[in-house]
């Protein structure tokens, strides 16, 4: 990853990381908390790619589990966004840019139902059995639901800063041109390539 694209992504997730503890978390919403956090890391995969997504996602996710008043076992979140972020890159299209608005949304669900689900899933193998007493389907509804809610006022801002740390969207996770690929010029000139908390009761950050 280039030192913009990793100034602006530890940028946003700490600002998400502070507005989820101290605001959102203490709004004490019925079931899960929203989880901006996870948005940013959505809104970065989309842009960035797989391998970045995964990268973004994991040290998002350490910070959450080393940040105060943090109750849970350290890697256990990042694990979880370590996975949400490399699912999500998959999803992106290979030009960089989605034509609808319709997949991020539903984007958003996918990582909301499959971050609560793995979060309490890897809570089980470790003996944390508070997602369940607190109700593991009222959580994926609240948590799916708050996000999708909170959705389009971060992850279209996340994805339009993103892209403009990174000009070329073909750049994410492998070699390419900027300003697009030069062909070999006529009369044998030479070719020129440019280097381009969630869950009340269960996780509180």
């Amino acid at each position: 990853m280039r030192l913009n694209r990793i100034l602006l992504s530890t940028a946003l997730v700490v600002v998400a990381l502070v507005v989820q503890v101290t605001v959102l978390a203490r709004l004490h919403l019925p079931g899960a908390v929203p989880d901006p956090l996870l948005l940013v890391v959505v809104g970065l995969a989309l842009v960035h790619g797989h391998t970045n997504g995964a990268v973004i996602g994991f040290c998002a996710g350490l910070l959450a589990d080393i940040a105060p008043p943090a109750d849970h076992a350290t890697g256990r979140y990042a694990l979880v966004l370590c996975v949400i972020g490399y699912l999500v890159g998959l999803a992106r299209p290979e030009t960089g840019k989605l034509r609808s608005a319709t997949v991020p949304m539903l984007v958003v669900v996918a990582a909301a139902v499959g971050s609560t689900l793995l979060y309490a899933g890897v809570g089980s193998l470790v003996g944390d059995t508070a997602a369940r007493n607190v109700g593991l389907t009222s959580l994926v509804f609240t948590a799916a639901l708050y996000d999708l809610l909170l959705a389009p006022f971060v992850v279209p801002l996340v994805m339009a800063m993103a892209r403009r740390v990174q000009p070329d969207p073909l750049s994410a996770d492998g070699p390419s041109t900027m300003g697009g690929s030069r062909t070999n010029r006529v009369g044998g000139q030479r070719t020129g390539l440019r280097r381009p908390s969630r869950f009340k009761g269960v996780k509180r950050l």
